[in-house]
């Protein structure tokens, strides 16, 4: 992990007047450059492949240059180019599962957001503690294969967009579906409606829903479509299916926007602080958004299976704000609200409180 203090003498050395909101072109790039420039930043978009003609159909989205990479790794060898511009990295999921952890925890560039976070995000057994011991309900886990006697989910560590999970019913269909080559989680699988509670935490802001030192904010919800899995079910028979090659797959291809009942709200936030508090007394706090993506059963009761401790893609089609963030601030998406926090900071002088 770069040195905290690294970080922040870089940061004395930048030109707090030309900063520049940085990402990789995927994933939820479109709202952090557009939320950018609604803020007043210069923009760069890092890509490694040729991906990025389709933003000319976007010029309030198109960030001002782009940086062609050769691979993922080309960032730390273009570092000094990347200072040179007063660089800001946004992290998100592509970002991180496409870099790696270890070099993206490395990676000696002002970075949004607390990085001693991926090590329990990425870790399913860390992330299971973290939770838990927040006080929040999860699915039970099954640590022996063979022990399988009712639905059970599959998935395998990292952010990985739903790719590779499964559902098994016994062992038998544990062997049929595993990758043996992954690490994996087995964890009981739970009938009700899913929900991804889309959340920002702000150390410096003080009104609000307070938590610890700072402000948490709700800033959307969704619900995703997932490759055939959502379609599949159609056919029946899943048993014979299999016989026939066809497997359920959840790779995410999609994000449908979603509105709870309001009488769940208190414990949406309830959740939410949970999960902040817990995390300031295991590695330093949250800075920013993250998602708990779970479960609502027909009990009204919430069972998270996940943690997403950065912006997530489910936040796309809220760009120009969402049924919640209104209430806060009109056209606020997360992407701008990640801009905001950097833009109230530095003018605050408080910068050492949302970057790593």
């Amino acid at each position: 992990m770069v040195p905290k203090e690294k970080i922040l003498k870089i940061l004395d050395e930048y030109d707090k007047d030309k900063l520049t909101v940085a990402t990789l072109c995927s994933h939820s790039s479109l709202q952090i450059f557009n939320g950018a420039k609604k803020e007043g930043f210069r923009t760069l978009g890092l890509t490694v492949k040729d991906n990025f003609r389709y933003y000319d159909a976007f010029p309030k989205a198109k960030p001002d240059e782009f940086m062609k990479l050769d691979s993922y790794s080309d960032l730390l060898d273009n570092v000094d180019e990347l200072l040179a511009r007063n660089v800001i990295v946004i992290p998100h999921g592509s970002f991180v599962e496409y870099m790696g952890t270890d070099k993206f925890e490395k990676m000696p560039v002002p970075t949004f957001g607390n990085r001693n976070v991926l090590r329990w995000e990425s870790n399913r057994d860390r992330m299971r503690m973290w939770l838990e011991s927040a006080g929040v309900v999860m699915p039970p886990i099954i640590e022996d294969p063979k022990e399988i006697d009712r639905p059970v989910l599959v998935k395998y560590n990292g952010a990985k967009g739903g790719r590779g999970f499964f559902i098994a019913k016994d062992y038998n269909e544990f062997k049929l579906g595993l990758d043996p080559e992954q690490s994996y989680t087995i964890q009981e699988y739970v009938l009700g409606t899913r929900y991804y509670l889309h959340y920002f935490y702000s150390p410096i802001r003080k009104d609000g829903f307070k938590v610890h030192d700072g402000s948490l904010e709700l800033m959307s919800m969704d619900r995703r479509d997932e490759s055939n899995i959502d379609e599949l079910y159609k056919l029946g028979a899943s048993e014979e299916l299999k016989r026939l090659g066809l497997f359920p797959t959840f790779v995410v291809t999609g994000n449908v926007p979603v509105v709870i009942r309001e009488s769940l709200l208190p414990k949406v936030f309830d959740m939410g602080e949970q999960v902040v508090n817990r995390a300031y007394e295991l590695f330093g706090g949250m800075i920013g958004p993250f998602c708990l993506e779970g479960i609502v059963t027909d009990k009204l009761e919430f069972k998270v299976f996940e943690i997403s401790s950065r912006i997530v893609a489910g936040s796309n089609p809220f760009i120009s704000g969402s049924p919640y963030s209104d209430l806060t601030e009109e056209n606020m998406s997360t992407g701008r609200r990640i801009s905001r926090e950097i833009k109230v900071a530095a003018q605050a002088g408080q910068m050492d409180k949302v970057i790593s």
